[in-house]
């Protein structure tokens, strides 16, 4: 659920206090900061985290005001109506990312961390003196990176039980006057950046990353065969061979996430999925069916599919009209990755790739391989189509069917990314 900016954070005074405590109740979630009822657990998640920023625009066309009451109660309204109660999964997804390991991971991700440092501060006209929703904030380092920026005000929004430390953080470096964080939730993913833009964001706000785009290319990887399948073949003298459906099946099953080069991809990508942060639905996202074609660049063994995505830190979609609007940044942790440091203009969109030939991030990349490899040929084609769905048993996962020829035969494989 997404907070009202009217929460007051128990330094910034309000004038109706009690008013706003009915609302935080109201909007089920807790305000971090003066007492210990607010520190209730919510348990955590597993998503690639988002962290908007913008002026406000929203299908409703409400934005928000820090002193707008009004607003404030179009905000509750929408969030008591629309927001399903936590699923076991969504509690366990959440309670993942109250791990402070997680968490170490990304800001050591120094691609990812330094990236999003310099899109805020390239874009700090569109910040500075705005209000901007973290959504997802973990730690607390993005939003100090937007208070450092000028933020007028920025809401910390994040599930997990990190929020708790996230407050300490913001105490600690003596901006709780500016950074509120609400322990509570939007919804997950992607479409929490898109749930919080319908609701929140006004014509002419900003967010960050503007658009991102998934990309699939086939991949050699014998080194990964090898380790996994072959090494049965022959365990000390012994001829294992028997363990080889099995291994096959438990190593390559499901998608894995690991870290390859560009000297394993055998093509040019292909794009599965374009999104424009601005004007992409949720109902976009729950299927997306591609058809591709690829030619081998070389003679190879295919193992397999890579997939990876880049995001990028456009401008506002349009030019910002009041400089008191809000501001609503997004992190899209569903989606980091590298900075393009060659940019022949400073003002250039900047980009973060999880490409194989990029420098490596936290994201990796993932890849779906196939039981057995094909021999291909150079100019060989590889041709089929994917379909990524969202799970009906959990909206968190992904089912992935696949279709694949190449040489005159032909396969299908089913997976679920979890």
């Amino acid at each position: 659920m997404y907070s009202s900016p009217t929460h007051s954070n128990g330094y910034h005074h309000r004038h109706d206090d009690q008013h706003q405590q009915q609302q935080q109740q109201q909007l089920g979630e807790r305000r971090l900061g003066m007492s210990q009822r607010e520190r209730v657990r919510r348990g955590s998640r597993s998503r690639s985290r988002d962290l908007r920023d913008g002026h406000g625009h929203g299908a409703g066309g409400a934005g928000f005001r820090v002193s707008d009451h009004n607003t404030n109660s179009k905000l509750q309204q929408q969030q008591q109506h629309s927001q399903r109660p936590p699923t076991d999964f969504d509690m366990a997804y959440f309670h993942s990312y109250a791990h402070v390991g997680i968490h170490e991971e990304m800001i050591k991700d120094r691609v990812r961390t330094d990236t999003y440092r310099a899109a805020i501060m390239q874009h700090q006209n569109s910040i500075a003196g705005k209000v901007v929703v973290d959504v997802g904030c973990g730690t607390g380092i993005l939003s100090i990176f937007c208070a450092q920026a000028g933020a007028k005000r920025v809401y910390a929004v994040d599930a997990s039980d990190i929020a708790v430390q996230a407050n300490e953080v913001v105490k600690a470096n003596n901006l709780s006057d500016t950074v509120i964080v609400l322990h509570g939730r939007v919804e997950s993913m992607l479409g929490s950046v898109i749930t919080a833009r319908d609701r929140w964001l006004k014509p002419g706000g900003l967010i960050l990353p503007s658009n991102a785009t998934l990309y699939m290319a086939p991949v050699t990887h014998t080194d990964r065969y090898s380790e996994s399948i072959d090494f049965w073949r022959n365990v000390y003298g012994i001829d294992m061979s028997a363990m080889l459906p099995l291994a096959k099946q438990c190593a390559f099953e499901e998608p894995s996430v690991e870290t390859i080069t560009g000297e394993n991809v055998l093509t040019w990508p292909h794009v599965v999925k374009h999104v424009d942060c601005y004007s992409i639905s949720i109902h976009e996202l729950e299927s997306v069916t591609t058809r591709y074609k690829f030619k081998s660049m070389m003679r190879a063994p295919l193992h397999g599919f890579a997939f990876w995505f880049d995001v990028e830190f456009s401008g506002a979609a349009e030019s910002p009209t009041n400089n008191h609007e809000p501001s609503l940044l997004v992190d899209n942790n569903i989606m980091d990755g590298n900075q393009r440091k060659k940019r022949s203009n400073p003002n250039e969109a900047l980009v973060l790739s999880t490409a194989p030939e990029d420098p490596p991030t936290h994201w990796q990349q993932t890849l779906i391989y196939f039981y057995d490899p094909i021999e291909v040929e150079q100019d060989q084609l590889i041709e089929g189509s994917i379909t990524l769905s969202q799970s009906k048993e959990n909206a968190r996962f992904m089912n992935i069917h696949l279709e694949y020829s190449s040489g005159g035969r032909s396969f299908v494989k089913e997976s679920v990314m979890r």
